[in-house]
């Protein structure tokens, strides 16, 4: 007795990717930014708060060659580098006056 085995009758059906799953940017094509971005860390002594802009600028030609999902960068936590100003290059009285001292957030006098 044989059992025909009809392996071309089933076909793959792709579905989109989860999010937080990419694919892999085999092409290269944001090779530059991601080289940037680690020679920042190495610099930095992998301080990620210093090297913002160029994760900015990373995900941004990431998301343009829709090797990730396209986000609202304001969404991705870099609202504040919209202005092109990285968070390592505001001053501490700037961001002691929005609340942010040493990593913490100031808390408001309980009245």
């Amino acid at each position: 007795m044989s059992t025909a085995m009809n392996f071309g009758t089933k076909s793959f059906q792709p579905w989109p990717l989860d999010k937080g799953s990419f694919p892999l940017d085999h092409f290269g094509e944001c090779k530059n930014f991601k080289e940037k971005f680690m020679k920042c860390l190495r610099d930095n002594r992998f301080e990620n708060a210093l090297c913002r802009n160029e994760c900015k600028e990373y995900s941004e030609c990431r998301m343009e060659r829709q090797l990730v999902a396209a986000e609202p960068l304001e969404k991705l936590g870099f609202a504040d580098l919209m202005d092109g100003k990285s968070e390592a290059e505001t001053s501490f009285d700037e961001k002691a006056t929005t609340g942010h001292v040493h990593g913490c957030w100031k808390q408001s006098s309980p009245h």
